[in-house]
């Protein structure tokens, strides 16, 4: 087994007089004014977090110049990437611009704040193009490209807590690609821990077999609505580049597994508060979110219709509701791609799983 690596950072507060998301936040005047802060809340419930990057997105990444030449620089807490004048800059998450103005020693400099409680800092723009308390998904361009007047560059930095982190432990140089891994991040005094867990699998995914399902011919024990009675509150996608389905009821419902499988999850998971992950059979997965309560642990095996947890606000969440994800080989989907959320049903489809992929194609009647 491949040992774990750690990375030590310092947590020291730096002062420059330079300088979560679901909920449109409030930056201090600190928070605005100053590039390493601590987040606050961020370890208030627990000293780690984890933060799955293989199951992010292709369109939920984007490298921020994606053309352009990565050198780790000053101790390897900084990615000084050449490109060409003129370049847009992209956000490399969805998130929340922290801070946005001219500081001295980075020039036109940018952080955002992403619900995964990572930071990324993009400095030496020749012109911002967002603003504090902005929202910004993944891939939006927030700067253009700037540099020394030599030479044009940006400097990309990743923090946690306030302290900067080797960016190489989650990107690929080369590629410019996440590393496809389960990275934990444990507050240690003044110091925070790096940590890759475990690299990432396919999910046992086998690329070269095809598998049909009819959902209308699935028996009414092989699956259940997560949330009966609900209705939804925030859709998949948006504006906002939502990573789920919100549904609503009352607080303390039951919530029910969606299919049966194997509990991988159930944790505090950092803005998802309390969390729930589960491996259904051929490469599926569901995630519940936000809920006062788990009521199953990992390894333990459920069935479609077994009451997994309650349901709550703890995380980032304004009031008590489920948020609901749908996986499949490390892809995620919009749940309405399977459940009708209106009826509160399967829908009338046949999906098809194969090389990495979920594809649906309406029934005939």
């Amino acid at each position: 087994m491949k040992a774990l690596r750690y990375i030590l950072v310092g947590c020291g507060m730096m002062v420059l007089t330079t300088s979560f998301r679901p909920v449109k936040q409030q930056f201090s005047a600190m928070e605005q004014q100053s590039i390493r802060v601590e987040t606050p809340g961020l370890f208030e419930k627990s000293n780690e977090f984890r933060v799955d990057f293989g199951a992010i997105g292709a369109n939920e990444y984007s490298f921020p110049l994606p053309v352009g030449k990565a050198e780790l620089k000053n101790n390897q807490s900084e990615l000084e990437i050449v490109s060409s004048k003129g370049d847009a800059v992209k956000a490399m998450f969805a998130g929340t611009v922290r801070l946005s103005k001219k500081i001295s020693g980075y020039g036109n400099v940018i952080v955002v704040r992403h619900e995964n409680g990572i930071e990324t800092v993009y400095a030496h723009n020749a012109q911002n193009m967002v603003k504090v308390n902005d929202e910004v998904r993944a891939g939006q361009t927030i700067a253009i490209l700037g540099g020394d007047g030599v030479r044009d560059y940006c400097n990309f930095m990743m923090m946690v807590n306030g302290a900067f982190i080797n960016p190489a432990t989650i990107i690929e140089m080369k590629s410019h690609r996440l590393r496809k891994q389960v990275v934990k991040f444990r507050k240690r005094g003044a110091l925070v821990a790096v940590s890759v867990e475990k690299e990432a699998k396919d999910d046992g995914v086998d690329m070269d077999k095809v598998v049909v399902i009819n959902l209308s011919e699935l028996e009414s024990t092989k699956w259940a609505y997560p949330l009966p009675g609900s209705h939804v509150i925030s859709p998949f996608g948006g504006r906002r580049g939502h990573s789920g389905v919100d549904i609503k009821t009352v607080p303390n419902d039951k919530i029910l597994a969606a299919f049966d499988g194997e509990v991988t999850r159930s944790e505090m998971y950092y803005g998802y508060g309390n969390c729930i992950r589960i491996k259904h059979a051929n490469g599926l997965e569901t995630l519940y979110s936000h809920q006062s309560r788990n009521l199953v642990k990992v390894g333990q095996r459920v069935k479609a219709g077994d009451v997994i947890g309650l349901t709550g606000r703890t995380g980032r969440a304004t009031t008590e509701h489920l948020h609901f994800e749908i996986f499949y080989a490390g892809k995620r989907y919009d749940p309405a791609f399977l459940f009708d959320h209106t009826n509160h049903k399967l829908q009338d489809v046949t999906i098809t799983l194969a090389n990495g992929r979920m594809t649906s194609k309406r029934n005939k009647r």
